[in-house]
C-alpha cells in the first residue's frame, strides 16, 4: 500500500482473541502491517495467506502409504456423521 498522502485514521474494531491471532498471521504471511492487510482490496489474499502456508513433507515411502490410505473405501462414523451434520 503506498504511504504518499496518507491521512492517518483509526478504526476500532472489537474481535476475539481467535480473530486477531489469524488476523495477525495472515498479515504476517502477507509480509504487510495489519493495517495493509485489512485495507487490501485483494479479497483473495486474505483467504489464501493462511492456507498457503501448511505444507507438510514425507518421504517416499510415507507417500505410498498415504495413498493406499486413502484408497481405502470405509463408512463414516456416526461422530463423522454429526460433525458434518453440525457445520
Amino acid at each position: 500500500m503506498a504511504n504518499s498522502t496518507v491521512e492517518e485514521n483509526l478504526l476500532n474494531i472489537r474481535w476475539d482473541i481467535r480473530a486477531s491471532e489469524l488476523l495477525n498471521k495472515a498479515a504476517t504471511y502477507s509480509h504487510v502491517s495489519i493495517s495493509e492487510f485489512v485495507l487490501s482490496p485483494r479479497d483473495n489474499l486474505r483467504r489464501e495467506s493462511c492456507t498457503g502456508e501448511r505444507k507438510c513433507y514425507v518421504t517416499t515411502r510415507g507417500f505410498s502409504w498415504l495413498l493406499a490410505v486413502l484408497d481405502v473405501q470405509t463408512q463414516p462414523t456416526p461422530a463423522l456423521k454429526k460433525a458434518f451434520t453440525r457445520h
